[in-house]
C-alpha cells in the first residue's frame, strides 16, 4: 500500500507530535517496531570463547594482589560477554565467572536472592558451607548454593584452588528482585566431611527420605559428585554398544542434574547437563530459545556458534547465545559442562528449538 508523504503543514505537525511524545517520555510503536518484534530472536549477546589458559594465569595474579574479606567479598571475576556493553555480565540472564581461593584463605558468609553453583575443573582441598553444612569441592563435583542460603568457602591446604561460578545475577538484577545479608567473617562449621549432611540424606539412588516429602524450590543436594556423572556417561555409553537405546545420539552421552523433590530443574532459574562426545562424534546444528554457557572439562573438539569455529580443550568456556546455531566436533573423547536459562524460558512458555535438516 503506497502511503502518500505529508504535506508541509502535516510534516510541521508531525515534528510537534513526536517533540512531544519526547517531552512526555512517550515512544510511538510504529517507529520501534522491528526492533522490538523481529521476526526471530537477535540477541545482544555475542558468541564468545574464553581460555582457560589465560584465565588462569590472571586469577592467580589477582590472588596475590587483591584480598578476600568484607568489602569485595569474593575473589570473583566475571566473564563479560563483548555484546552487552561492558556489563559484567555473560548473557542477558547469566553470570558466570572464575573464582580463586589462596591457600589457607576463608571467604566470609553471606546470603543472597540470587541462585548458585560452582562447577571445578580442577583441583581440590576447598569446603563451601552452606547453611552450616560443610561440602567438600574436588575435580568434576557440580556444588549449589540455592538462594538466600548463607554460604561461605574455606581453603584447608598450602594451594590454591579456582573454579567457576554460575549465578542468576542478570536476571535477578532486571527484576529488582535481589536482597543481600552479611554472615559471619568466617564460616560457621570448618570441619572437613568427606561426604556433606545432605548427601547423606538426599544421595541415595531412587530412595528420597521419609523425612523429606515436601518438594523444594531448589535441590537439596549440595553436592552432584564427579564419580556418579561419570558412571551414568560411561553406562549409557556401554548400553548403545551393546545395541540398546540409551544416548540422545549416537555417540553422545548426556545427562541432567535434577532436584529430587520435583524431578525438575535443580534450581528454578537455572538449568545444569553433562555431555560426553565420543572420538569423533558431531552434533546437529542446533537453535534453541535460551543461553547456554559451557565449560569443556576434559579433551578436545570443534565448536561451531554462528559463522564462527572455535578449537576447544579443557577449562575452555564459550557462550551460545539464544537462537544462535550452535554444532560440536569431538576430536577426543569430549567432556562438556553445561548450564542455561531453560527454567525461565520453559515456565514462560517461550521454549523454541530447531533442528537443521530436520523438516518435522
Amino acid at each position: 500500500m503506497n502511503v502518500p508523504p505529508p504535506t508541509p503543514e502535516e510534516q510541521v505537525q508531525l515534528e510537534q507530535l513526536y517533540a512531544d511524545f519526547e517531552a512526555g517520555h512517550m515512544i510511538p510503536l510504529w517507529t520501534e517496531i522491528g526492533d522490538l518484534m523481529p521476526p526471530e530472536p537477535r540477541p545482544q549477546a555475542k558468541p564468545h570463547l574464553w581460555r582457560w589458559n589465560e584465565l588462569l594465569p590472571l586469577a592467580q595474579r589477582a590472588g596475590d594482589l587483591v584480598p578476600v574479606g568484607r568489602g569485595g567479598e569474593r575473589r570473583a571475576i566475571s566473564l563479560a560477554n563483548p555484546g552487552l556493553g561492558g556489563r559484567p555480565y555473560t548473557t542477558p540472564t547469566l553470570w558466570c565467572a572464575i573464582q580463586y581461593l589462596g591457600g589457607h584463605e576463608v571467604a566470609p558468609e553471606h546470603r543472597h536472592s540470587q541462585n548458585a553453583f560452582r562447577f571445578v575443573v580442577e583441583g581440590e582441598g576447598v569446603w563451601t558451607v552452606v547453611n552450616g553444612d560443610p561440602v567438600r569441592m574436588s575435580r568434576g563435583d557440580f556444588l549449589l548454593t540455592p538462594g538466600w542460603n548463607f554460604h561461605g568457602h574455606h581453603n584447608e591446604t598450602d594451594q590454591p584452588m579456582a573454579w567457576i561460578d554460575g549465578l542468576d545475577i542478570p536476571f535477578v538484577h532486571y527484576t529488582d528482585t535481589s536482597f543481600f545479608e552479611f554472615g559471619i567473617d568466617r564460616v560457621t562449621d570448618e570441619s572437613t566431611p568427606d561426604i556433606s549432611r545432605s548427601e547423606r540424606l538426599w544421595s541415595n539412588p531412587g530412595l528420597r527420605p521419609l523425612s523429606g516429602l515436601n518438594n523444594t524450590v531448589s535441590s537439596p543436594i549440595g553436592a552432584y559428585r564427579w564419580e556418579h556423572t561419570d558412571r551414568a556417561l560411561t553406562e549409557q555409553l556401554r548400553i548403545e554398544d551393546e545395541g540398546f537405546p540409551a544416548t540422545v545420539a549416537p555417540g553422545h552421552a548426556a545427562v541432567r542434574f535434577i532436584n529430587p523433590t520435583t524431578g525438575g530443574d535443580v534450581m528454578p532459574t537455572i538449568r545444569a547437563q553433562f555431555h560426553r562426545l565420543r572420538d569423533g562424534t558431531e552434533t546437529r546444528t542446533i537453535r534453541e530459545v535460551g543461553s547456554s554457557v559451557y565449560q569443556v572439562f576434559e579433551g578436545r573438539g570443534i565448536v561451531t556458534i554462528g559463522d564462527t569455529q572455535h578449537k576447544v580443550e579443557t577449562g575452555d568456556i564459550f557462550v551460545v547465545p539464544s537462537w544462535a546455531p550452535f554444532h560440536m566436533q569431538a576430536e577426543t573423547s569430549f567432556d562438556l559442562f553445561q548450564f542455561g536459562d531453560h527454567p525461565i524460558i520453559e515456565k514462560l512458555h517461550f521454549q523454541r528449538t530447531y533442528v537443521e535438516g530436520d523438516n518435522s
